[in-house]
C-alpha cells in the first residue's frame, strides 16, 4: 500500500460559518490541482480539533463519476454548480 500524506493548512475565523465559507473558497481554489480532494474539507474549533464540521456536500451525482461542489447542508438537489 502506498502511503499518502494530508496537509493540514490552518486558518482562523470568527466563527463556524465564516470558517466554512473561507474553506470552501479555499477548497474551490484548489479543485483543478489533482492532488487535493476539497470534497473531504472540515473545520474545527482549535481547541476541539476531533470535532469537525463538513464543508461541502460531496455526494455522488447520478452517473456516479462526480461530487456535488454546494455546502453540507444545501437546500434542494446536488449540483456541480454554485446557485446565486
Amino acid at each position: 500500500m502506498s502511503r499518502r500524506y494530508v496537509v493540514h493548512l490552518p486558518v482562523v475565523a470568527s466563527d463556524l460559518a465564516a470558517a466554512q465559507r473561507l474553506a470552501r473558497i479555499i477548497g474551490r481554489w484548489l479543485t483543478p490541482l489533482p492532488m487535493t480532494d476539497p470534497g473531504e474539507t472540515t473545520v474545527s474549533e482549535e481547541d476541539q480539533q476531533f470535532l469537525r464540521h463538513r464543508v461541502f456536500c460531496d455526494l455522488l451525482l447520478p452517473g456516479g463519476r462526480r461530487r456535488c461542489l454546494l455546502r453540507a447542508d444545501h437546500d434542494g438537489p446536488c449540483s456541480r454548480r454554485l446557485r446565486r
